[in-house]
């Protein structure tokens, strides 16, 4: 896909499937424009708008233990009780799954967290679309957990 001189190499000189791939490279060198010319400060801007809004769910949300995270990279962490911090990972799957079924992929990570990180271009509309999403994933596997404790009490 170039030139022969460009491309010239000895045998056994080529170790790697994507060494030296100059599409590879040539997404690379784009990918770091859009970081330098705009991807670092949008990174910036957005990830403190979700940041301000997941924060505020650790008081709306019981099973909302900690939101951290810095940029575009945030974590929230789920837990079956705030004051133990216990793990609730099977309602972080829920959350994951239901999210999923709403059209928001999400990562789970570690034993009971789901990681927001979304692209660097994101915009906040679209942030707000995801967040939307996610909070009624959120709410809505909160209540089949909480049903699902009353009926095994009874």
């Amino acid at each position: 896909m170039t030139r022969a001189e460009i491309m010239d190499w000895k045998p056994g000189s080529h170790a790697s499937t994507f060494g030296g791939n100059p599409v590879s490279i040539a997404a690379a060198l784009a990918t770091m424009d859009i970081i330098e010319r705009e991807g670092l400060a949008n990174a910036a801007r957005v990830g403190e708008f979700i940041f301000e809004r997941v924060s505020g769910w650790k008081q709306s949300h019981p099973s909302v233990g900690d939101v951290r995270g810095r940029g575009l990279m945030i974590g929230l962490e789920i837990v079956k009780d705030k004051a133990t911090r216990e793990p609730a990972a099977g309602l972080r799957n829920r959350i994951e799954t239901l999210a999923f079924e709403r059209g928001l992929v999400l990562l789970g990570c570690g034993e009971s967290s789901l990681r927001l990180s979304p692209p660097l271009i994101v915009s906040k509309e679209e942030a707000t679309v995801a967040l939307d999403i996610l909070e009624d994933a959120l709410t809505t596997a909160e209540k089949e957990h909480e049903q699902s404790a009353i009926a095994a009490t009874v």
